[in-house]
């Protein structure tokens, strides 16, 4: 069975990206399920680094401008299933990190974003828009600890596009929304 895909619909166009359910089935199921729910549709990319990554899933991005946009996270003890498994998402609405594959954090690539805690990740992702090599779970270099858990492969002109825009406190100034997020299996 083929991966599914992520269709991102935003302000600025549209982007793809094929999810790694076969192998990071638990990181693919929670996004699965945020996106199916509803939850990211409306949301804003609260962070934008040129040469860097762009970062989005926070609830509180609703607002564009809120100072708490960055901290947020999917609702305390709610489930979803991943490989016939039930999950509980804890109180703070993270899941277990998935330390399974060697997928290095390349340009086009979505990975988890996370506190540096273990298992700290919930919502928020971030698609990188260079090679950062630097926030591979199993680069030693550093604590990050940043799984891939998908990649974009339609539209990544236009990652690069909203990597560039202008930006205060790497918020964008025009705010970019993500109109919906579709899951394609």
């Amino acid at each position: 069975m083929p991966n599914p895909t992520a269709v991102f619909e935003t302000s600025m166009g549209t982007f793809e990206a094929e999810l790694y359910a076969d192998k990071m089935p638990i990181t693919v199921s929670n996004f699965i399920d945020l996106a199916n729910s509803g939850f990211y549709n409306g949301l804003h990319f609260h962070r934008v680094i040129p040469n860097f990554m762009l970062q989005f899933g926070c609830p509180y991005s609703k607002n564009a401008k809120s100072p708490q946009a960055g901290t947020g996270g999917p609702p305390g003890g709610s489930k979803f299933t991943a490989a016939g498994k039930t999950y509980t998402r804890d109180r703070e609405g993270n899941i277990p990190d998935e330390f399974t594959c060697k997928i290095s954090n390349e340009p086009g690539t979505l990975s988890m974003a996370n506190t540096g805690a273990p298992n700290s990740g919930g919502s928020q992702f971030f698609v990188n828009t260079v090679h950062n090599s630097f926030l591979d779970w199993f680069d030693k270099s550093t604590e990050s600890q940043h799984p891939v858990f998908g990649k974009v492969n339609k539209g990544f002109d236009l990652v690069v596009k909203i990597s560039g825009v202008k930006t205060n406190d790497d918020n964008p100034v025009t705010p970019i929304q993500m109109i919906k997020v579709s899951i394609v299996a």
